[in-house]
């Protein structure tokens, strides 16, 4: 399985292009080696409600070469009042880019917390090298 973990079903998606993701925990901080080939940063953040702040949010990820591979929204207390976004970007947050595409995400949200760092899987790769060969 992928990550040494044991496959205990297979074929649980519902449609065959979805891929099923889990998400192992651990009481005390662990994050990927920078350096030792690619990572994903998994992390949450609230933006400030003002116009435009998720626009000026993301935009410290393009200008740094960030590539940003998920963004999902969540209403914090059932209002529109706060937005809560999960993100995951290619890169170590060691990596010289990504922190300054974190630093500059400090401006415009009111709560940032990295869920962890992780080897890429080797499935991404073929994944990007398939959507530029379809492009």
């Amino acid at each position: 399985g992928i990550y040494g973990l044991e496959v205990l079903a297979n074929d649980v998606e519902d449609e065959d292009h979805n891929t099923t993701r889990f998400v192992v925990l651990s009481r005390e901080p662990r994050q990927a080696p920078a350096g030792n080939g690619p990572v994903v940063t998994s992390f949450i953040f609230n933006v400030r409600n003002l116009p435009a702040s998720l626009y000026k949010a993301l935009g410290g990820f393009a200008t740094n070469g960030v590539n940003m591979t998920k963004l999902e929204s969540y209403m914090v207390g059932g209002t529109f009042n706060a937005t809560q976004f999960l993100a995951e970007v290619d890169g170590h947050p060691d990596d010289v880019g990504l922190a300054r595409a974190l630093e500059e995400l400090t401006f415009f949200t009111t709560d940032i917390r990295i869920l962890g760092v992780y080897p890429a899987d080797p499935f991404r790769a073929q994944s990007v090298l398939f959507a530029s060969d379809a492009g």
